[in-house]
């Protein structure tokens, strides 16, 4: 505290180190870094943490050195990673009184599908929602109805899912000329030719959505390997989205902005990063419906996500081991050693197993595996999310508070309400707000580095200076700011990545006995595709069974 004394000091040791890490990576500027170092009473008052994947314990795949492991059990299967993926094969192979070991680096459980909670409210520590799943995709509903989500079919055969699981009303909003509008599209302020220009963008992507390649199947479809294998189609994949819709004629900045948001919100890059392929895939690919939705709407919940991973988790609890560190695989003969260093007891240990899963992005399991190819063509998408908690939301012009609230240009791409499913009607004592930011502003690598360099009170100024644009003031009543970083938070499809031979190679197995499942394998890293990868590498468990 410094009685409101915001003149410059000295930079501490451990301040000049952080500045000159930033500086190697073409961060900012020593003027830029100390209008962020020097913290004023403006924020003192907001307490937090920050969070994120155990990257000390994982950096120890890099340096090796463990002790020869001691042999603590036999199964059946190992799978190594408790994301979506993992969970997924897991509960396949529980289905079908598979014998197995869940093993998580981690001390909890869901990977980028993880969720908190603090007092006053449950929320996501990353992925937050569900599209309404394609008619086609019968496991994935399947499992929503085993969850309750799902209630049942209509006459027609299309799903009822709970009320209380579809996002409720208002869902959108955007702020654009200091005010509040209905929904993500920028209506605000729009010429009649950009408005014009948004419905052919809109009706082409209908048009898209409903196309079939000469194989007869969907141009783009969920999961990815049921979509097209049409050269028409695939050679979507060579250029970005931005020079897409360029040939395209599509001009306006406004729409330009709304696809580089709908981009940097499933890939954590801009469209001229984007393949056109993964690009249109964001609108054409999702075709779910249901009978008391709009096709549009979402399934939701406090803990994002979570919601579906905690689901996942009874088929798994009792066979869950978390803080184990898988550093080895070794296929032998009609048998795998799986060998992980618990990180509770400093130990190495070793389970035989007849199987073994990979649930685990591609850049980790080369490393634990001989002979497999290293991931190089493999990019990730860093991440921050930041769940707030503040006295309340302030009320500003236009359009109410809503799940989805975005600021037109802005960086982040803005926060949802965590507590928008909430059926209580009293007035909650405390707000929470989940603020999402992909680290998009430099390249992946150097991105990492700038996360890892910034401490609470960096994150803090700039998650709350953000804020301040729509909400004057709102600094007053934050109270908390926890942040999560995830450095590899998903896979970036880039062009040439998805329909290339990089991916292609990935997705064979590398051993008889020895498979893969993770969303990265598809080149977009959602819960569909998760879920798609587990329950292919389970089936390849079960058929040797």
């Amino acid at each position: 505290m410094n009685g409101g004394d915001t003149r410059s000091k000295p930079l501490s040791r451990k301040d000049f180190l952080r500045y000159m890490a930033l500086v190697a990576g073409g961060t900012v500027t020593l003027g830029q870094y100390l209008a962020c170092t020097n913290k004023t009473d403006k924020y003192a008052h907001i307490t937090g943490k920050i969070n994120g994947a155990s990257a000390a314990v994982g950096h120890r795949l890099r340096e090796g050195g463990f002790p020869e492991p001691a042999v603590v059990g036999h199964t059946n299967t190992v799978i190594a990673g408790s994301g979506v993926a993992g969970l997924t094969a897991a509960r396949k192979l529980r289905q079908h009184n598979i014998p197995f070991k869940v093993l998580e680096l981690e001390p909890g459980v869901g990977g980028n599908a993880g969720w908190g909670e603090n007092t006053y409210s449950a929320y996501p520590l990353g992925a937050h929602y569900l599209p309404l799943p394609n008619l086609e995709n019968k496991p994935l509903l399947a499992l929503l109805e085993e969850a309750g989500i799902l209630t049942g079919y209509d006459a027609a055969g299309v799903p009822v899912y709970n009320e209380t699981d579809l996002c409720f009303d208002p869902e959108e909003r955007l702020f654009i000329h200091h005010r509040w509008q209905e929904g993500l599209i920028p209506q605000l302020g729009i010429s009649s030719d950009t408005a014009a220009e948004i419905q052919r963008f809109l009706a082409e992507m209908e048009r898209l959505r409903g196309v079939k390649g000469a194989d007869q199947r969907f141009a783009f479809d969920i999961p990815v390997a049921s979509s097209s294998a049409d050269p028409q189609f695939t050679a979507l994949d060579r250029l970005t989205m931005k020079a897409w819709m360029q040939q395209q004629g599509y001009v306006s900045e406004e729409l330009h902005w709304y696809i580089d948001y709908c981009c940097r919100d499933d890939y954590g890059a801009a469209s001229d990063v984007v393949s056109a392929w993964a690009g249109i895939h964001y609108f054409a690919g999702r075709k779910g419906r249901a009978a008391n939705a709009e096709p549009s709407q979402v399934l939701t919940w406090p803990q994002g996500n979570g919601r579906l991973i905690q689901h996942l988790l009874q088929f798994s609890k009792d066979a869950l081991l978390p803080n184990s560190l898988v550093y080895r695989v070794t296929p032998a003969g009609d048998k795998v050693y799986v060998d992980y260093y618990d990180v509770k007891e400093h130990r190495a240990k070793r389970i035989i197993a007849d199987h073994c899963i990979l649930a685990i992005p591609q850049f980790v399991a080369h490393r634990l595996l001989p002979d497999m190819a290293p991931a190089s063509g493999f990019v990730y998408s860093p991440w921050l999310v930041a769940n707030v908690t503040l006295d309340e939301v302030p009320s500003s012009s236009g359009y109410p508070l809503s799940w989805d609230n975005v600021v037109y240009k802005g960086r982040s791409l803005g926060y949802v309400n965590a507590q928008q499913q909430t059926l209580s009607t009293a007035a909650p004592k405390k707000q929470v707000i989940t603020w999402y930011l992909p680290l998009d502003h430099l390249e992946p690598v150097a991105s990492r580095q700038y996360a890892l360099a910034l401490d609470h009170a960096h994150w803090v100024k700039l998650i709350t200076d953000e804020l301040e644009v729509a909400h004057k003031g709102i600094h007053r009543l934050i109270r908390q700011i926890d942040i999560q970083v995830w450095g590899h938070g998903m896979i970036r499809p880039y062009p040439g990545f998805i329909s290339g031979a990089v991916l292609k190679a990935a997705r064979q197995y590398p051993y008889p006995n020895v498979f893969t499942a993770h969303a990265d394998l598809s080149g977009i890293s959602i819960f569909e595709e998760a879920f798609y990868h587990g329950n292919r590498a389970a089936e390849a468990v079960l058929a040797r069974c």
